[in-house]
């Protein structure tokens, strides 16, 4: 099987920063792509921001000015750098990734736990 691992959530102030980072372990061959989703109090899963196994990135309106995704293909790692955090980006962190469990092309895919992020006004 395939785990998924986030760290780095936090309690914050407004405009501070974090870090957060998925690291993936198990059966992995190749990891397509990885993504940050964030879910709110009582809201549903939303994405963020995806980077494909070339470092190519996508976000959501809104997320591009603040927060940068990255990966470590070597390490199985994603990335998601927050800056100017605001009260409004409190939710539970959640990173996905998409596998190749063998050379078989299907692509599975993976959650994690979650990791919580606070930001207090």
């Amino acid at each position: 099987q395939v785990q998924l691992v986030e760290s780095g959530g936090g309690l914050v102030q407004a405009g501070a920063s974090l870090r957060l980072s998925c690291v993936a372990s198990g059966t992995i061959f190749s990891i397509n792509d990885m993504a940050w989703y964030r879910q709110g109090p009582g809201k549903q899963r939303d994405l963020i921001a995806r980077i494909s196994n070339d470092y190519s990135t996508d976000y959501v309106d809104g997320a591009k000015d603040r927060f940068t995704i990255s990966r470590d293909n070597a390490k199985n790692t994603v990335y998601l750098q927050m800056n100017s955090l605001k009260s409004e980006d409190t939710g539970v962190y959640v990173c996905n990734a998409e596998v190749q469990k063998d050379i078989s092309p299907r692509l599975w895919q993976f959650w994690g736990q979650g990791t919580q992020v606070t930001v207090s006004s």
